[in-house]
């Protein structure tokens, strides 16, 4: 981590008491973010809580329209309404915001960011970063260096991913679940339409009218925005499974050109953020149980597709709270720094 400070930085988390703002305060104090402050906000109930940060103990705060004054940037993992509301009073109290949820994914104004992707995005923005779905995060990071040498046609992508995704809710209905069918108990869906707990469900959000989820079509715009290049076609399935952390993806890439499994493995060990863990004869691939509390995204099985003469089969895992939002948003947070960009160019730029 490089990072340039001219001036004292007073960083936000905002959605703190969640398990994604949770994870962001963490992910703040382990890589040494230079902040000379840290506050942490959430909704009224939670306001005089305490958060671990190292050894000391945030104070958590009501998240009101004018919290933002004196603070130069802040995190957001307090959901779309929320981020809806407060985000465009912090841009124009000053405050840059990096906001985790889909509020601002899809918006001209703002760059939707993966920094070893496209950090040269952030040099456009008005005010709000946003910090892409967790399975696209995963996925464009291993997109990107095969996309630089091949030219990507065609991704079609399989997700996997652990109830974490959902937010603590989703952990606490699996853990629920599997202690009452131990138990001999019925079980009680609340979180999702239908029993997780030893099952898969194919639908992440909610159904649109193409009969695709949102969860689906958010991974095919975002990766076009992020690659910036219409004419990359994403055709995406996503399903939840019944692990805590770690979401998995089954990926099919068709390129432009042919490139092999051995050049493929050759470019993204190389690559920024990615460790390539694929040796099936000694039974070697990523699995979320690896990943899980990790900072990398692990990519193997990595193999050409016999049915097509310019496609890649590959199978990539990372941890949906770190690289999937938290460490995202931070890496982030460490691109504006280093890009002297934490300013906001343009305070009326989210008037509503």
């Amino acid at each position: 981590m490089t990072t340039h400070m001219t001036k004292p930085l007073t960083v936000a988390v905002v959605g703190a008491t969640g398990a994604v703002g949770r994870e962001m305060i963490r992910t703040l104090f382990d890589r040494k973010f230079p902040a000379t402050d840290v506050r942490a906000f959430a909704s009224a109930r939670s306001a005089g809580s305490t958060l671990p940060y190292g050894d000391k103990k945030l104070p958590v705060e009501e998240l009101k329209e004018d919290s933002f004054t004196d603070i130069q940037l802040a995190l957001f993992s307090a959901g779309g309404a929320a981020s809806q509301i407060f985000a465009p009073h912090a841009v124009r109290a000053g405050c840059v915001v990096v906001d985790n949820s889909a509020a601002w994914r899809m918006d001209e104004r703002c760059p939707l960011v993966v920094p070893e992707v496209n950090p040269d995005h952030l040099d456009r923005h008005k005010g709000i970063i946003a910090n892409p779905n967790c399975s696209t995060i995963q996925m464009v990071v291993v997109l990107k260096p095969l996309h630089d040498n091949a030219t990507i046609r065609r991704v079609v992508v399989s997700t996997y991913q652990a109830v974490s995704g959902a937010g603590q809710k989703g952990v606490d209905e699996l853990e629920r679940q599997t202690r009452s069918l131990f138990n001999a108990r019925d079980t009680e869906n609340k979180v999702y339409p239908h029993r997780i707990a030893f099952n898969i469900l194919p639908q992440i959000d909610i159904f649109l009218e193409n009969e695709y989820t949102k969860e689906e079509m958010k991974m095919t715009n975002e990766t076009v925005k992020i690659l910036d290049d219409p004419a990359v076609k994403v055709t995406a399935t996503c399903v939840r499974v019944p692990v805590f952390y770690g979401h998995a993806e089954s990926v099919n890439v068709e390129t432009a050109k042919k490139i092999s499994a051995a050049q493929a493995r050759a470019l993204l060990s190389q690559a920024p953020g990615i460790t390539v863990y694929d040796n099936p004869r000694e039974l070697m691939y990523p699995m979320p149980l690896l990943a899980a509390g990790e900072d990398m995204t692990f990519v193997g099985r990595i193999r050409e597709d016999e049915s097509h003469e310019t496609a890649l089969n590959m199978w990539i895992v990372a941890d949906n709270l770190r690289k999937g939002a938290a460490l995202n948003a931070v890496q982030i947070a460490e691109a504006l720094c280093a890009r002297e960009l934490v300013r906001v160019p343009d305070t009326n730029a989210f008037l509503q």
